[in-house]
């Protein structure tokens, strides 16, 4: 194992002080491992929450600040966030109005988030709703998950609630608009390689040179099979059809997410999306908005993730809203 660090069980530590050295609009709390706005929200508005196992950079914490999160909860890598975490930044970004938690559909996520939930408002009043993303199209009740994996419809759905809190609206309004968006958005993996969590010091799992792995999960879970190495537009194919075969992306404006899971160049990452546009639209769906590059990752593995999200003008609109976090930056 060749990586830049001190030691494994030091990684998340290092990385946070690293991070707030390099971005003084975020706030930094190393006991808790939660990271802040550096100015907070206004009183009286939504606060939005999010968090999991670290690996997965820039998310969460690559999205706080104006117009997406108010803070982001890093668990060990691979591993969620503990209740005590998740309650001390609930109760720390409440302005009165409540507070909107973000969970990937992981079994440890989705129980430690429900915990922190029940103390929270037992211990603090504190007001919480919670969306559950589960968009992963490659496998149903993976080895950390009932239902759906959570993947990158996350990136897309703080994005749009992050926008629509910012605005002031309620938080009924904030949650019922997360839910819209997490039914209409869908994903698909695939790996050119396993990852390699420091901790473990080798691989995940073994992929031969020879061999790729289609719907792999975030971190590291089997997907729907295993091939032998295709052509960049044969891939394409293997992420467009089965999501298009879940949900009907055409009438609509379809916001496309081409994400690199960590070891993949750009010049490959937009490789890819031309093949995925030239299937797009063939099929008839309409990409109103693009994005491209590393939004939701699993350390050091090659491979992609395709994410389309179904949209409509009010979804587009928050999509444009401002936004200054150091993982996505415009309109500011």
């Amino acid at each position: 194992m060749k990586k830049l660090i001190n030691t494994p069980d030091g990684v998340l530590a290092d990385s946070l002080a690293g991070y707030a050295a390099a971005h003084p609009e975020v706030r930094v709390d190393p006991e808790n491992r939660i990271v802040y706005r550096a100015t907070p929200k206004e009183a009286g508005k939504v606060a939005v929450l999010s968090g999991g196992g670290s690996g997965h950079e820039p998310l969460h914490g690559g999205y706080v600040g104006l117009g997406m999160l108010d803070a982001a909860v890093a668990g060990e890598v691979f591993t969620s966030p503990t209740p005590d975490q998740v309650q001390e930044a609930t109760k720390t970004v409440d302005t009165g109005a409540g507070v909107l938690h973000i969970v990937k559909n992981y079994t440890g996520d989705v129980m430690n988030f429900d915990m922190a939930s029940e103390l929270a408002a037992a211990e603090s009043g504190v007001q919480v709703e919670t969306v559950v993303v589960a968009d992963d199209v490659a496998v149903q009740d993976s080895l950390y998950t009932a239902g759906r994996r959570g993947v990158g419809t996350t990136v897309l759905l703080e994005k749009i609630v992050g926008a629509a809190a910012e605005e002031g609206r309620d938080l009924a309004s904030v949650a019922a608009l997360a839910h819209r968006v997490n039914e209409a958005g869908r994903s698909m993996g695939m790996a050119l390689t396993s990852c390699t969590v420091p901790a473990a010091g080798k691989p995940t799992f073994d992929l031969p040179d020879d061999q790729m792995e289609i719907g792999i999960g975030i971190h590291g879970e089997p997907g729907r099979h295993r091939q032998a190495l295709a052509p960049a537009s044969d891939i394409a194919q293997l992420l467009v059809e089965p999501i298009l075969a879940d949900l009907d992306f055409t009438g609509a404006p379809v916001i496309a997410m081409l994400n690199g899971m960590g070891g993949s160049p750009l010049i490959e990452l937009y490789l890819m999306y031309g093949e995925v546009a030239k299937l797009l639209e063939a099929a008839g769906v309409t990409v109103a908005r693009p994005l491209v590059g590393n939004y939701i990752t699993s350390l050091d593995m090659a491979g992609c993730s395709l994410t389309l999200l179904r949209a409509d003008d009010e979804i587009l609109r928050l999509w444009d809203a401002p936004v200054v976090t150091p993982g996505l930056r415009w309109g500011a």
